[in-house]
Protein backbone atom coordinates (compact mmCIF):
# COMPACT_ATOMS: atom_id res chain seq x y z
CA UNK A 1 0.00 0.00 0.00
CA UNK A 2 1.77 3.05 -1.53
CA UNK A 3 1.48 6.73 0.56
CA UNK A 4 1.16 8.21 -2.82
CA UNK A 5 -1.59 6.40 -3.79
CA UNK A 6 -3.75 6.61 -0.88
CA UNK A 7 -5.68 10.41 -0.43
CA UNK A 8 -6.61 12.29 2.12
CA UNK A 9 -8.58 15.89 3.19
CA UNK A 10 -6.92 18.26 4.93
CA UNK A 11 -8.90 20.59 6.98
CA UNK A 12 -8.44 24.34 7.38
CA UNK A 13 -10.85 25.52 9.88
CA UNK A 14 -9.90 29.33 9.92
CA UNK A 15 -11.65 29.18 5.48
CA UNK A 16 -14.92 27.25 7.12
CA UNK A 17 -17.78 29.68 6.85
CA UNK A 18 -20.35 26.66 8.54
CA UNK A 19 -21.79 27.19 4.81
CA UNK A 20 -23.04 22.95 5.19
CA UNK A 21 -22.73 22.94 1.41
CA UNK A 22 -20.25 19.57 2.33
CA UNK A 23 -23.48 18.11 4.01
CA UNK A 24 -25.34 18.74 1.39
CA UNK A 25 -23.31 17.05 -1.43
CA UNK A 26 -22.17 14.13 0.87
CA UNK A 27 -25.79 13.27 1.74
CA UNK A 28 -27.28 13.29 -2.06
CA UNK A 29 -24.43 10.81 -2.71
CA UNK A 30 -25.09 8.80 -0.45
CA UNK A 31 -28.21 8.56 0.78
CA UNK A 32 -29.98 10.09 -2.72
CA UNK A 33 -31.55 12.99 -1.13
CA UNK A 34 -30.66 16.35 1.43
CA UNK A 35 -30.44 14.45 4.60
CA UNK A 36 -27.08 16.35 6.40
CA UNK A 37 -27.90 14.37 9.57
CA UNK A 38 -26.74 11.42 7.09
CA UNK A 39 -23.86 13.32 5.86
CA UNK A 40 -20.37 11.40 6.49
CA UNK A 41 -19.25 15.09 7.70
CA UNK A 42 -20.61 17.48 10.10
CA UNK A 43 -19.75 20.88 10.28
CA UNK A 44 -20.16 21.88 14.24
CA UNK A 45 -20.57 25.64 15.11
CA UNK A 46 -19.21 25.39 18.73
CA UNK A 47 -19.01 29.18 19.56
CA UNK A 48 -20.57 31.51 16.82
CA UNK A 49 -18.05 31.58 13.91
CA UNK A 50 -16.04 29.02 15.02
CA UNK A 51 -17.05 25.70 12.42
CA UNK A 52 -15.36 22.57 12.23
CA UNK A 53 -15.68 20.34 9.51
CA UNK A 54 -15.74 16.82 11.37
CA UNK A 55 -14.92 14.12 9.81
CA UNK A 56 -12.81 10.90 9.66
CA UNK A 57 -9.10 11.58 9.83
CA UNK A 58 -8.20 7.43 8.94
CA UNK A 59 -5.97 6.99 11.68
CA UNK A 60 -2.88 5.50 11.07
CA UNK A 61 -3.56 2.66 13.11
CA UNK A 62 -7.29 2.38 12.30
CA UNK A 63 -8.79 1.87 15.82
CA UNK A 64 -12.46 1.68 14.85
CA UNK A 65 -11.42 -1.34 12.44
CA UNK A 66 -9.21 -2.93 15.36
CA UNK A 67 -12.47 -2.65 17.80
CA UNK A 68 -15.32 -3.89 14.98
CA UNK A 69 -16.61 -7.45 16.45
CA UNK A 70 -18.26 -8.26 13.22
CA UNK A 71 -15.36 -7.34 10.85
CA UNK A 72 -17.84 -4.66 9.20
CA UNK A 73 -15.24 -2.48 8.72
CA UNK A 74 -12.43 -2.42 6.67
CA UNK A 75 -9.73 -0.45 5.07
CA UNK A 76 -9.61 0.33 1.61
CA UNK A 77 -6.26 -0.16 0.46
CA UNK A 78 -6.23 2.36 -2.48
CA UNK A 79 -7.71 5.19 -0.71
CA UNK A 80 -6.75 4.49 2.98
CA UNK A 81 -10.49 4.96 4.06
CA UNK A 82 -12.50 3.22 5.92
CA UNK A 83 -15.38 1.29 4.15
CA UNK A 84 -18.49 0.11 6.20
CA UNK A 85 -19.63 -3.04 5.23
CA UNK A 86 -23.85 -2.59 6.17
CA UNK A 87 -24.32 -6.21 6.34
CA UNK A 88 -21.96 -7.09 8.66
CA UNK A 89 -22.42 -3.92 10.97
CA UNK A 90 -24.53 -4.59 14.14
CA UNK A 91 -24.31 -1.21 15.84
CA UNK A 92 -22.65 -2.28 18.97
CA UNK A 93 -20.92 0.88 18.76
CA UNK A 94 -17.40 -0.38 19.47
CA UNK A 95 -15.88 1.62 16.51
CA UNK A 96 -17.62 4.60 18.23
CA UNK A 97 -15.76 4.07 21.60
CA UNK A 98 -12.55 3.40 20.11
CA UNK A 99 -12.03 6.12 17.73
CA UNK A 100 -10.42 9.32 19.57
CA UNK A 101 -12.76 11.62 17.41
CA UNK A 102 -15.66 10.22 18.11
CA UNK A 103 -16.41 10.15 14.18
CA UNK A 104 -18.30 6.99 13.11
CA UNK A 105 -21.93 7.86 13.76
CA UNK A 106 -25.82 5.80 14.37
CA UNK A 107 -28.07 7.84 12.59
CA UNK A 108 -31.88 6.88 12.98
CA UNK A 109 -33.11 5.27 10.17
CA UNK A 110 -29.63 3.94 9.10
CA UNK A 111 -28.88 0.09 9.78
CA UNK A 112 -25.11 0.66 10.33
CA UNK A 113 -22.42 3.20 11.38
CA UNK A 114 -21.68 5.83 8.87
CA UNK A 115 -17.91 6.76 8.46
CA UNK A 116 -16.45 9.51 5.30
CA UNK A 117 -14.91 6.80 2.69
CA UNK A 118 -13.61 9.60 0.73
CA UNK A 119 -16.25 8.92 -1.90
CA UNK A 120 -13.91 6.15 -3.22
CA UNK A 121 -10.76 8.99 -3.59
CA UNK A 122 -12.61 11.99 -5.42
CA UNK A 123 -14.74 13.36 -1.99
CA UNK A 124 -17.72 15.30 -3.26
CA UNK A 125 -17.33 18.05 0.13
CA UNK A 126 -13.86 18.93 -1.43
CA UNK A 127 -15.27 19.83 -4.62
CA UNK A 128 -18.21 21.62 -3.10
CA UNK A 129 -16.33 23.80 -1.13
CA UNK A 130 -13.20 24.65 -3.97
CA UNK A 131 -16.16 25.78 -5.97
CA UNK A 132 -17.75 27.59 -3.68
CA UNK A 133 -14.53 29.35 -3.25
CA UNK A 134 -13.62 28.65 0.46
CA UNK A 135 -11.15 25.76 -0.32
CA UNK A 136 -11.77 24.71 3.71
CA UNK A 137 -11.29 21.53 2.48
CA UNK A 138 -8.40 20.10 0.19
CA UNK A 139 -7.80 16.58 -1.10
CA UNK A 140 -3.85 15.80 -1.11
CA UNK A 141 -1.86 12.73 -0.77
CA UNK A 142 -2.05 11.09 2.49
CA UNK A 143 0.36 13.08 5.56
CA UNK A 144 2.18 11.02 8.29
CA UNK A 145 0.97 9.50 11.17
CA UNK A 146 1.80 13.08 13.43
CA UNK A 147 -0.30 15.69 11.09
CA UNK A 148 -2.87 12.91 10.42
CA UNK A 149 -3.88 12.34 14.53
CA UNK A 150 -3.85 16.51 14.96
CA UNK A 151 -7.19 16.01 13.55
CA UNK A 152 -7.86 13.23 15.39
CA UNK A 153 -10.38 15.22 18.15
CA UNK A 154 -13.35 16.06 18.62
CA UNK A 155 -15.07 19.40 17.88
CA UNK A 156 -14.85 21.28 21.03
CA UNK A 157 -10.96 20.53 21.05
CA UNK A 158 -10.40 21.12 18.00
CA UNK A 159 -12.42 24.61 18.56
CA UNK A 160 -10.44 25.44 21.04
CA UNK A 161 -7.18 26.79 19.56
CA UNK A 162 -9.37 28.94 17.28
CA UNK A 163 -11.27 30.27 19.90
CA UNK A 164 -8.08 31.62 21.20
CA UNK A 165 -6.58 32.84 18.05
CA UNK A 166 -9.74 34.40 16.49
CA UNK A 167 -11.47 35.55 19.66
CA UNK A 168 -8.64 36.04 21.87
CA UNK A 169 -10.12 34.33 24.27
CA UNK A 170 -9.85 31.36 26.85
CA UNK A 171 -12.24 28.75 25.06
CA UNK A 172 -13.42 27.35 28.67
CA UNK A 173 -15.32 31.10 28.82
CA UNK A 174 -17.05 30.79 25.88
CA UNK A 175 -17.86 27.00 25.19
Amino acid sequence: MSKQQMVWILRDYERCSACRLCEIMCSLRFEGRVWPEASRIRVFEVVPGIAIPHFCVQCPDYPCVKACPTGALIVDKSTGAVVVDEGKCVLCRKCIDACPAKVPRIVKGKTSVIICDLCGGDPECVKVCEKAGFNALKKIPRPGSTIIMHYAKTPEELAKPLIRKLLEMNPEKVM
